[in-house]
């Protein structure tokens, strides 16, 4: 039976280059571009502020690279955790946003309002994702507290979604910044 809810942060890494030309990265792994390395240390004199004592991270570089930076202004070791990592996007991975609600403008509209029967064509549904995003924050939740998860927009979406909130797009949600997530407790 699950306890009293736990309170997270959650923070989308910073901006790639790829990011910035408005490309779909999800496993591809580029490194944090100068905008990027700048949101890091952003998020990190805002995670300063928490009163952490506990930093997770996706194992994709953008996300280790981000959660460096935090854990240098914070003097918290990061864990990665491979559950935190962004949605295999099959084939739509490279791709421009703009030319895929171009060419599959239904499919990008499911993308886009994240609908529960989505799945990237030749990758994971989101359903998938939202299951492996509760596996994860569940062992977050059950870890000490607060604790800030570093990692991508899908992954963020995924835990909206598990706790019933409505999603953005994902161009809303910003780079480098944490958000707070009240998270059911003691379901892990």
């Amino acid at each position: 039976m699950p306890g009293t809810p736990v309170s997270l942060f959650i923070a989308r890494h910073g901006e790639t280059v790829d990011n910035a030309g408005g490309l779909i990265l999800g496993h591809r792994d580029p490194p944090l571009s100068a905008t990027g390395r700048d949101q890091a240390s952003r998020l990190a004199a805002q995670a300063a502020g928490l009163g952490l004592v506990a930093l997770w991270c996706s194992p994709l570089l953008r996300a280790r690279e981000t959660a460096a930076v935090v854990a240098e202004a914070t003097g918290i070791s990061t864990t990665v955790l491979e559950d935190l990592i962004e949605s295999d996007r099959g084939s739509w991975e490279g791709q421009s946003v703009a030319h895929l609600a171009e060419t599959s403008p239904a499919l990008h509209a499911a993308f886009e309002a994240g609908d529960r029967g989505f799945a990237f064509p030749d990758g994971e549904s989101l359903l998938h994702q939202v299951e492996r995003t509760r596996k994860a924050l569940d062992r977050v939740a059950s870890g000490p507290l607060p604790a800030l998860v570093v990692a991508h927009v899908g992954t963020i979406r995924a835990a909206m979604i598990a706790v019933g909130h409505a999603v953005p797009p994902e161009r809303d949600i910003p780079h480098g910044e944490a958000i707070p997530l009240t998270w059911p407790a003691g379901r892990g």
